[in-house]
């Protein structure tokens, strides 16, 4: 940018008496919005461990400093600025890194919107580039959330799909305690109405604990509630109607009960699957059970991350992880649990066992292996 950016005569169309405030509002929305994604970016370098998020950041702060004058500067007056006394409680606390950025996002994308608007009385060129930028952020919003939702789906080797209970709220609450990062709602019977008030309540649960949130069957219901994505059962909407609703960056999950589902699933853009069931389970009416062997396939030649679901409880879970799974989902087993928190710990305490044994059996020679028998 360097000199080409010099006023020779600034404000030709501004009274001169209004020149310093509008030096003012640009110097404090451009502290605003480099402040704002320098956060982002710490968050998307050090918690998300993504280069590229952090660069298009950085290079978004560096494209900003250039329009940070010394001649804006200049006019800086903290001490007379009757804004910086002025609070809200919401600005006090952040309940979890999904709040902190989605409120530094916001901060940025309205910083960005006065420096447009202002921005036009200050360089002829100003109010384009801000414009430009503030869909650069639009674009870093969705792809933020998006890479944020699917490296939360990698780590989430727990499922509950609800059912319905007297206790929804208290038992998902109790399992979110317990751990748990990912919650379907699943609800075939109830009005509409009730499940958009229904899910929007769970959807905050969910977001309270850093939970990602998944509703069964419904793109519409997802999109009105704002939720992380939808699970389609094979009768459902097909994936790249559900992808062309939902956009991009939420997650689309599919039921699968056999081989070729599973390849079709995949084919077709699911960003994980459901495999079973794999017992009789009455949330599955006539339906039969996959059995083990869909486990096995499974474990051998999926894709994306898998669930194994279907009439999963303590009693058989060593049975399907030692068929080959890695995650499970879950119904009964937690939404009709004395103790949902100690039943969603016991789960997650013996997936990941299985996991440290398998990486330890992955990097230790075979016959130490053996000899110590490390299997899964």
């Amino acid at each position: 940018m360097g000199d080409r950016y010099e006023l020779k005569k600034p404000f030709p169309n501004l009274p001169a008496q209004a020149q310093p405030a509008v030096c003012r509002i640009l110097d404090a929305n451009l502290d605003r919005a480099r402040e704002g994604l320098r956060i982002v970016e710490e968050w998307c370098r050090f918690g998300l461990d993504s280069s590229e998020l952090a660069g298009e950041c950085k290079q978004l702060r560096q494209e900003i400093a250039k329009w940070h004058t010394q001649d804006l500067r200049a006019f800086r007056d903290t001490l007379g600025d009757v804004g910086t006394d002025l609070s809200h409680p919401q600005e006090e606390e952040r309940a979890g890194i999904q709040q902190l950025l989605q409120a530094n996002l916001c901060r940025i994308e309205e910083a960005l919107r006065v420096l447009e608007e202002y921005g036009k009385l200050y360089h002829p060129e100003m109010g384009t580039a801000f414009k430009q930028m503030r869909y650069r952020i639009y674009t870093l919003e969705s792809n933020l959330l998006g890479y944020q939702r699917q490296q939360k789906l990698l780590r989430s080797h727990l499922y509950l799909v609800t059912s319905e209970s007297e206790n929804l709220f208290a038992v998902v609450e109790a399992a979110l305690q317990g751990g748990l990062t990912l919650v379907q709602y699943r609800d075939k019977d109830a009005d509409d109405d009730v499940r958009v008030e229904t899910a929007q309540k769970l959807r905050q649960l969910c977001r309270r604990y850093e939970a990602l949130f998944i509703v069964n069957d419904r793109v519409d219901l997802a999109l009105a509630v704002d939720a992380d994505g939808v699970h389609l059962g094979q009768q459902d909407l097909p994936i790249a109607m559900a992808r062309q609703l939902l956009g991009p960056h939420r997650i689309i999950g599919r039921s699968t009960t056999n081989p070729d589902e599973m390849r079709r699933a995949i084919a077709e853009g699911a960003d994980y699957i459901g495999v079973g069931p794999v017992y009789e389970t009455p949330t599955k009416i006539g339906k039969a059970a996959a059995g083990l062997e869909y486990v096995r396939y499974a474990a051998q030649n999926a894709s994306v991350p898998w669930f194994a679901i279907g009439g999963i409880d303590p009693t058989n879970l060593n049975d399907v992880l030692s068929a080959g799974a890695e995650r499970i989902a879950a119904v009964r087993a937690i939404m009709e649990a004395e103790q949902p928190t100690l039943v969603t710990q016991y789960f997650l305490s013996q997936l990941s066992r299985l996991q440290t044994l398998r990486a330890l059996k992955a990097h230790l020679p075979q016959s130490h292996v053996q000899s110590n028998n490390l299997t899964s």
